[in-house]
């Protein structure tokens, strides 16, 4: 689906079409735009209860927590993004076989 997937300069980069069905991975302008909703909702269902842990339980400072936190969200910004594009993309482009 991405192009170069070690790419730091284009880590979006994505191919234009699937190699194998000839699906087009944008059919709309903004197609998009939902996977960053859905990066939103991963990112806290990850980050948070990883938060709440490191706080509660391990009884870290809230800056400490913030400080790893968003070091952690940094790290993985880009692989969440890929992921929820990815996600996107099956959750709403049916895959419809060619019929012979």
């Amino acid at each position: 689906m991405f192009k170069d997937p070690f790419m730091l300069m284009k880590p979006l980069d994505m191919h234009e079409r699937c190699s194998l069905c000839k699906q087009s991975f944008e059919p709309e302008p903004g197609f998009y735009f939902g996977a960053m909703f859905l990066s939103y909702g991963l990112a806290c269902l990850i980050y948070l209860p990883l938060a709440l842990l490191l706080v509660f339980y391990f009884g870290w400072s809230i800056n400490a927590m913030l400080g790893f936190i968003f070091f952690l969200y940094f790290l993985f910004f880009f692989k969440l993004l890929r992921i929820s594009r990815s996600l996107w993309a099956h959750l709403i482009i049916k895959y419809k076989p060619e019929e012979a």
